[in-house]
């Protein structure tokens, strides 16, 4: 309508122009007659857009010839009104010299939003935040107000508020001019906002279910984002939203279909207001007669039997039909347990399977598996992209697939999660792109890395000896020492060949100072995943009083240590061998805190040797897999040896060389139970031994249980283990003991999983227990906690944690309350 209009106004001015002609120099033109041209120029007249923006839209071409009046200059005007950004569009003749034109558009523009307001009426209240995500969600700066926006941005408005159940939200919009800026088509939009009651679900009633098949509560327990008011309903709101009703219908279906009602369906779904903030949801289903599977015949497969792939399958005649579990089984399962991972992990890249059902009869099902082998692929070049700090060897090295070798996704899988393991990249991105070439039967194979910070400085604060300690560390973890004398490496270190460098200082002033240093080499000679570790450190415990003053008490300790592993073959390649060779020189002066004598010295030279399953699936936020270790500490057994009456010699002399043997046993494992829900359950035995019962049991390597797991600092090599909801090894003796338990179950959930900062919750239950000897060792006999608490972990400060925990069980002779937070810095919770 507006077009005809603005074509009428046209017309009427050009008439006009045309009965003007005695008037001197006004243009004039014989509207019954049409015409030709030469177009010089156009003018716009009466917006701020740019004037060749306007002619481009419009479509007129200068210098072309042109009628007029004709189909080029009404499209033109089409073509802006089309725009939707003018409220009025008019071309006009600006002059005319022979058979040459000049043209002007004369416009007027529709209102632009220069700011929107938002205002709650009726009683409503709107919160700074709730303005704040409305901005967001409309972006209307600059946006010229159509009524189609109009209608938009009122829509998003209540949509946004529906969704978190007010379902009677009304809004409408004014707009006025912007009288802080000079032109009158800018324009302040006010939204008014009556957001109404949140509506609430009064009863959701279900029928037609089979109480055996799916109790009714049991159909309202899975419904976890529609539910019912109820008392009982404390952590989950009753609010009513379309889309999780939805979802949530769904899943109802979904469990039925997955115990052989696949032709289930909801026969009846209402929705009605019992009051203006109360409504009611009324779900009949039909759940159908159950399916179960009959027979399952293969066709098209010669490399695998019949009878092999049936195995494989491990679905039987007679067992509930499962669309769910019959995909599973044929592709891509968790397991790698499927038919697809049979054929894949031998090379058939190209394999492709059709289960298909060939008959319906009564209550069964038949299906006829027809399957495609093709050959096998073979790969033929491997490439990584995105490694801007890592250097391309230090990737391949862990990635399993080498051009010229078969396909296998096994490999593909593994190769990833060696990857994620790194630390190096964020784990969420990693990405493989197998690029399959069907006619040459190979396959290249893409994998897509993504950088992220893994360096850390470690502040942190601990308590230990009744005094504050301040600990400040360096960790290179991708270190390139080869690059050290390389000026251009330093951006700010050299970096990008996975070796790892440590750096770090301990201090409360005079009283305690400790410094250690460690480089670990990953990959010795660059050909084996065999690593090479050493460090050193030195430390200084002393009464606070100066070095020089003759009232001095203190005790130095120094030490090295060399280590060396070796990924192992056999029983399969998670297994990792590590051996380590270190020792500790004790002085003592005149030092009565810790040790049984206060003058002398003492000699701790130890091996030790580890074996450790680790099939967990990636560092910081492991959904799978398990950690498993065991660990032999010796020392030589000096007292069987240097015929010593070690009955007769005092403690200085029991304790010159140290002796003890210890066993360590650790598992943890990672368990997914519905997406990134992840069950950790975790147990550790400690056992420290001893050669000779006339030496005893060694003051140092003991353990001590309860509270945060920091260790502040500690000269006798103890072991500080976590127990939450206790304080801090009040579970074990003042000397520590020799034996201890310890379980935890922990569920985690992460809140993101961004590489910068990633933040998980937990909720916890564990227990544990120490023991000075195994007459009285009962693992079953254990203090008990349960708690919550959140990990953030920060690639540049590594873990922080926060924990609550709750006690069960009293101490004797130890009064504590029955709850502590447990809070740290750069710390690990003491882990057995």
């Amino acid at each position: 309508m507006k077009r005809i209009f603005s074509l009428f106004l046209f017309l009427i001015s050009c008439s006009l122009l045309q009965a003007q002609t005695s008037l001197g120099n006004e243009p004039v033109v014989n509207y019954e007659i049409p015409q030709k041209y030469k177009l010089v120029d156009v003018a716009v007249e009466g917006t701020t857009i740019d004037k060749n923006v306007v002619i481009l839209l419009s479509g007129l071409p200068k210098g072309d010839t042109i009628s007029v009046p004709g189909e080029m200059t009404s499209a033109a005007v089409d073509k802006l009104w089309a725009q939707g950004i003018f409220d009025d569009v008019r071309l006009e003749i600006d002059k005319i010299e022979g058979g040459y034109i000049w043209l002007k558009f004369v416009v007027v523009e529709k209102p632009r939003i220069s700011k929107a307001l938002f205002s709650g009426i009726n009683g409503t209240k709107l919160k700074k935040s709730e303005k704040e995500k409305l901005n967001e969600k409309l972006s209307y700066t600059g946006l010229t107000l159509t009524e189609y926006r109009k209608a938009e941005m009122i829509k998003t408005i209540n949509d946004h508020f529906r969704a978190d159940g007010y379902l009677n939200c009304k809004t409408t919009l004014v707009a006025r001019q912007d009288t802080s800026i000079k032109n009158a088509s800018i324009v302040r939009i006010e939204f008014m906002i009556d957001k109404g009651k949140k509506v609430k679900i009064e009863n959701l009633l279900i029928s037609g279910n089979n109480p055996k098949t799916l109790p009714t509560w049991r159909i309202r327990m899975m419904m976890k984002d529609t539910k019912q008011k109820r008392f009982y309903n404390v952590f989950k709101s009753a609010k009513f939203i379309q889309d999780n009703y939805d979802k949530d219908k769904e899943k109802v279906l979904a469990k039925y279909r997955s115990k052989g009602y696949r032709d289930v369906r909801i026969v009846q779904d209402s929705v009605y207001k019992v009051s203006e903030n109360r409504m009611e949801i009324r779900m009949k289903i039909d759940e159908g007669k159950q399916y179960r599977f009959r027979h399952i015949t293969w066709v098209g497969n010669t490399k695998y039997s019949s009878e092999k792939l049936n195995e494989r399958l491990g679905i039987k005649k007679g067992d509930v039909y499962n669309e769910q579990r019959l995909e599973s089984r044929l592709f891509m399962s968790e397991q790698g347990n499927d038919i697809s991972s049979l054929y894949m992990d031998d090379g058939y890249l190209f394999f492709q399977i059709s289960p298909v059902e060939v008959n319906v009869e009564g209550d069964s099902i038949d299906y006829e598996m027809r399957i495609y082998e093709g050959r096998q692929a073979t790969i033929r070049r491997v490439t990584v992209i995105g490694n801007t700090k890592t250097n391309d060897h230090v990737i391949m090295r862990e990635i399993r697939t080498r051009p010229g070798q078969l396909f296998r996704r096994s490999d593909v899988i593994r190769s990833q999660r060696e990857l994620a393991s790194l630390g190096y990249f964020d784990p969420e991105k990693i990405q493989i792109n197998p690029k399959p070439d069907p006619y040459s039967g190979t396959v290249d194979i893409e994998y897509v890395v993504e950088e992220r910070p893994n360096d850390q400085v470690e502040l942190s604060g601990g308590w230990g000896a009744g005094r504050l300690v301040g600990t400040l560390g360096l960790s290179f973890n991708n270190f390139s020492a080869k690059d050290f004398f390389n000026p251009t490496a330093w951006r700010p270190i050299p970096s990008g060949d996975g070796q790892k460098v440590s750096i770090r200082a301990q201090s409360n002033g005079l009283f305690f100072q400790s410094y250690n240093a460690s480089f670990t080499e990953p990959w010795l000679g660059g050909k084996k995943p065999n690593s090479l570790s050493v460090s050193i450190f030195h430390s200084v415990q002393s009464n606070g009083v100066r070095a020089n003053d003759a009232l001095r008490q203190d005790v130095k300790i120094s030490g090295a240590s060399i280590g060396f592993g070796m990924r192992l073959k056999k029983p399969d390649d998670y297994f990792q061998l590590y051996q380590e060779l270190s020792y500790q020189y004790y002085q003592l002066n005149n030092y009565r805190q810790v040790f049984s004598f206060a003058n002398g010295y003492a000699n701790n030279l130890s091996y030790r040797v580890t074996l450790q399953r680790n099939s967990t699936d990636q560092m910081i936020f492991p959904r799978s897999g398990a950690d498993i270790k065991i660990i032999g500490q010796f020392t030589p057994p000096y007292s069987l040896f240097n015929n010593k009456d070690y009955s007769q010699l005092d403690e200085q002399g029991k304790y010159k060389y140290v002796e003890y043997f210890k066993w360590k046993f650790t598992s943890s494992w990672f368990t997914r139970l519905a997406g990134n829900l992840v069950l950790n359950t975790r147990m550790g035995f400690g056992y420290l031994g001893m050669y000779n019962k006339n030496v005893g049991t060694a003051p140092f390597e003991r353990f001590y249980l309860g509270g945060s797991g920091l260790t502040g600092f500690a000269l006798d090599g103890r072991e500080i283990i976590a127990l939450r909801g206790y304080d801090d090894q009040s579970l074990s003796s003042r000397t520590g003991n020799p034996i201890i338990a310890k379980y935890t179950w922990e569920l985690r959930y992460p809140v993101s999983l961004n590489p910068s900062a990633t933040v998980y919750g937990l909720a916890f239950v564990e227990a544990g227990n120490t023991w000075n000897n195994f007459s009285t060792f009962n693992p079953f006999d254990v203090y008990r906690s349960a708690g919550a608490g959140v990990r953030v972990f920060l690639p540049m400060f590594g873990l922080l944690g926060l924990d609550w925990g709750y006690r069960f069980d009293d101490v004797p002779g130890v009064l504590m309350p029955k709850s502590q937070v447990h809070f740290s810095i750069g710390f690990n919770l003491g882990e057995l």
